[in-house]
């Protein structure tokens, strides 16, 4: 597949800080990529250095293969971005104003889209509304209408659902979802991490500067699973689980061994081959949050 996106130890120091502390990161095309991490962890800083609006003191920044330079900005028109708490509008200028004025700076394909992107937000009712008159929601909408409209191939989102009710962060994560499928990369900065477990393929976990965690959403939830087996033995079940290669912890209580990093399946099998049979068997497995919240406590 085609890497859209890809970043090698990009660094930035704003004097003693370091806000961002060799990030590498490697997005592939046509994926929802999420992006994560508690406030203060650098991930605005570095969607400024994916950007181009933030100069990376070390490292490099890659779009679509090609560096990002200061004297090669020209890649960045295949990116479309709405990063802040709400989207930069004129607010005096309708929704279809708004669009309009964008449209001028990237042309006649752009403007003909206008109506097609009004549709894709939820705007088309709305259109000839002054947007300082909008609700956050709706913003938010209009500045997913502006990075949509010259149809870019990577879109970077910081916080797009700010402001939207729940059916709002549903059509936002349909419309993403559909985008992906179509060719479109997204790369998704939130904090609702229930929108990201639902929305991502593969997430990143950033704290203090650093990626702590990578990977497949289902991938990074199953290494952390749980799995709590009922035995007549604990002892000897623990000793025969403690071989078992991938395992990250084992530990008997009561009638109870829990085991740490394997699935329900694995642990199973491996008590089974060696003719130990549990007589029950319950994975309390971990969500995105329970993962967030230990990924992030433990880089502390």
């Amino acid at each position: 597949m085609e890497t859209v996106l890809r970043t090698e130890g990009l660094e930035k120091r704003f004097g003693p800080v370091r806000a961002v502390d060799g990030v590498s990161l490697a997005v592939e095309r046509g994926e929802v990529f999420g992006f994560l991490g508690p406030n203060g962890a650098g991930k605005t800083t570095t969607i400024g250095m994916v950007l181009g609006l933030i100069h990376p003191t070390a490292g490099e920044v890659f779009l679509f293969g090609e560096p990002l330079t200061p004297a090669r900005p020209g890649v960045l028109r295949r990116v479309g971005a709405l990063v802040g708490a709400t989207a930069a509008l004129v607010p005096y200028l309708s929704a279809r104003g708004n669009l309009r004025l964008v449209a001028r700076l990237q042309g006649a394909k752009a403007a003909a889209r206008i109506d097609e992107v009004l549709d894709l937000v939820g705007l088309r009712e709305a259109a000839d509304r002054k947007a300082g008159d909008f609700s956050t929601g709706m913003k938010q909408r209009l500045g997913l209408a502006m990075a949509l409209l010259h149809q870019p191939d990577l879109l970077i989102l910081d916080e797009p659902t700010n402001g939207m009710d729940p059916a709002g962060m549903r059509e936002v994560r349909n419309m993403l979802r559909a985008l992906a499928d179509g060719g479109t990369t997204v790369f998704l900065s939130s904090h609702l991490l229930h929108e990201i477990q639902q929305s991502c393929d593969r997430v990143a976990v950033l704290n203090k500067g650093r990626v702590v965690a990578e990977g497949r959403v289902d991938e990074l939830l199953d290494a952390g699973a749980v799995v709590k087996v009922r035995v007549a033995d604990t002892q000897e079940a623990a000793d025969c689980l403690r071989r078992l290669a991938g395992v990250q912890g084992v530990e008997p209580n009561g009638k109870w061994v829990t085991v740490t990093g394997r699935t329900s399946e694995d642990v199973v099998a491996h008590l089974v081959g060696h003719g130990i049979v549990p007589a029950e068997v319950t994975t309390p497995h971990d969500d995105l949050e329970d993962l967030y919240m230990r990924l992030t406590q433990e880089a502390v």
